[in-house]
This record gives C-alpha cells, structure tokens and sequence, in this order.
C-alpha cells in the first residue's frame, strides 16, 4: 500500500481520536445515494438496495439501504467526530426522533438538484428532503425543548451531496433537458437550484454545512462499459464536465460565504481523491478498477445485483467500485479519511 499511505493513514486517525464532539452534536444528511443510508427502502421506488449482497459487509452483515458493501462517507464522518458509527435513514420506522437528535439521513437515491432528476425513478426530490427536515424540527423541539432543539440544529454538521444523478440518469439519458440546456447551461441551472437550497437550510437556521461536488463520473464502470469507441477507458468529456461543475459550485460558495456571514461552508472536493484512485488503484491496495465487484462488474444497480449471481466477488476490498454505481466501503473510507481532517479543522 505504501509507507506514505500508511502514515497518512494513522495522522489521519490521530485527528480523528483528538476530535472534540461536542462542537458537533449532530450530522445532518442531504443527497443522493452516495449518502442514502435507507430512505428509498420506504418509497414505491425500484432504486433499492434493501437485499444482499449489499449490506453484506455492514455490522451484521445486514441490507440497510446503503448502495454499498459497508458504510458510506456520513457514517465514516459522524464516528470521526464522536458521534455515532452510521446516520439512520429518516424514514425508517426502527428509529426514533430519540435517535436522530445525534443524526439523520434525508438522502434518496436516484435524486439530484434537479425535480426532473428525482422523477425519473420515482424517488424523494431535494425539496422534499427539506419538507422532511422541517418536520425533524418541530420533532426535535418536541422532544428536547426549543432551546435545546435549537442550540443542535445550529452547531450541527450539514452535509450535502449531489449532482451526478443529474447527469447520468438525466441529462445524458434523457432528451428533454439536452433540449433546454447546454451543458454549460444545464450546469448553471443546478448551481442556481444549490444557491437556493443553501440559503433555504441557513434560513431554518444550519449554520455549518459541507457540500460535496462531483467525482469523476466518467469513470463509474457503468460508463466504462458502454464507453466502446474509447476502449472502455474513463470518458473524459464526462469527467471535463464534472470538473467544470466543481469550479463553478467552488465559486458559488466563496460567493455564498459573503451573503451568509454566520454560516461556515466547506467544499469537499471528492473529485480528486477518487480520480488518484482510478487512476493508480494498486497505490491504495486495489487491484480492479474498470469493473465493480457486483454481478458482471460492469452496468448492475439495484436488484440486477442479486445475490445468487455467482459472478459477484468474494472481496470487495479488492475493488475500487461495489456495483455499477457506487464505490465499496473500502473506497468510501478512503475517500472520507481525505476529507475528515478539512472537516475536523474547518467545524471546531
């Protein structure tokens, strides 16, 4: 793995040991499947991973939701900060509000800033991911008092991920918003609906929030797949346009931490570190990256993941990417150890 690797490994791990949680009561989740820890197991969706072999690597070796073999970054996070080793779905009826005071989901897998994204799957919009965080408020003061409800909702982590759904299972697939926008356009049409969400979250009072950008999704294996003319190699243009989102959402939070002084705002670029990794997986302990570890490797998600297919491989800690979509947990802890200490140093 290398001895570099190695000793940023353990740095990083002392940082997180010296964390102080009660500057941080709480990580409040907004997103996509990259951050889903279960929600879609409770919409009339087809997006779901409720079924082995997700799960398979979680404690207990239990389905949750989670589009992963394990954890996915939030859960990483909140034990980082002391909080708790995985963020509950919002809408899974095993917990209570009792539960969420230290932490929640609100993710849905298959959305995106986009209305027309989340329709495309039938799953939960991002503006009803706010409708859903209005309710945890008044449940929340409920249950712990105004004042005390109030003090977690400000000092908690917000964390919000998405953007690539929009492209891949939007933009790209569909012909409707090719016809509306350029990609430039269609760019500047998500960040606009970010700006809004931000200020709408600052209004109901966030005052620390974490916004990740796109990684490189040209090289999903889902997109290596059907990238023929390119040698089922990474699709770069896919990749250049991440990169141009990712500038352009940089920008938009300088501009946003002028207009909103009280609130602190992190971009956590994950483009970087998931790109070094595709790029030189056997760095990382690695040894495939074009195909994923699910069924054939190259286009399951969901219940094309069946755990009766006997192609699906043993170790998944061998493989950059769990199925179609999404990385393994080994993935999603290397890449949250990359972003942890910015977080750990930024949300005192």
């Amino acid at each position: 793995m290398g001895f570099i690797y190695i000793a940023w490994l353990l740095l990083t791990h002392i940082v997180m040991l010296v964390a102080e949680a009660k500057n941080v009561p709480a990580i409040i989740v907004f997103g996509d499947s990259s951050v889903d820890s279960g929600n879609n197991n409770q919409i009339a969706t087809v997006l779901k991973s409720n079924f082995r072999p997700y799960g398979r690597d979680f404690d207990g070796g239990r389905p949750t939701g989670r589009f992963c073999n394990g954890r996915v970054p939030p859960d990483f996070i909140a034990e980082a900060f002391g909080i708790k080793r995985y963020i509950p779905a919002y809408l899974d009826p095993s917990y209570t509000i009792k539960d969420f005071a230290t932490g929640v989901c609100f993710a849905s897998a298959g959305t995106g800033y986009d209305n027309a994204t989340s329709a495309v799957l039938n799953v939960i919009p991002l503006w009803k991911e706010l409708e859903f965080y209005k309710e945890y408020q008044a449940k929340l003061r409920a249950h712990l008092g105004i004042d005390k409800a109030n003090e977690i909702l400000r000092e908690a982590l917000y964390l919000l991920s998405l953007g690539t759904n929009d492209f891949l299972e939007n933009y790209y697939l569909l012909p409707t918003r090719r016809f509306q926008f350029t990609e430039t356009q269609y760019q500047d049409f998500l960040l606009g609906i970010a700006e809004n969400f931000v200020k709408e979250l600052y209004e109901l009072g966030a005052r620390k929030l974490g916004i990740t950008g796109l990684v490189p999704m040209g090289c999903l294996p889902l997109e290596r797949a059907i990238n023929i003319l390119g040698d089922h190699g990474c699709n770069e243009e896919y990749n250049n346009v991440a990169l141009g989102f990712n500038n352009k959402l940089e920008k938009k939070i300088t501009k946003l931490r002028k207009e909103l002084p009280l609130l602190t705002l992190l971009f956590g670029n994950a483009f970087d570190i998931l790109a070094d990794i595709c790029e030189r997986p056997s760095f990382y302990g690695f040894e495939v990256v074009e195909k994923a570890c699910c069924s054939t490797g190259t286009f399951e998600i969901g219940y094309l993941c069946s755990d009766k297919n006997p192609f699906t491989c043993t170790d998944a800690s061998k493989y950059v990417f769990w199925d179609g979509f999404h990385p393994t947990e080994k993935t999603n802890r290397i890449v949250s150890n990359y972003l942890i200490p910015k977080l750990l140093a930024t949300f005192k």
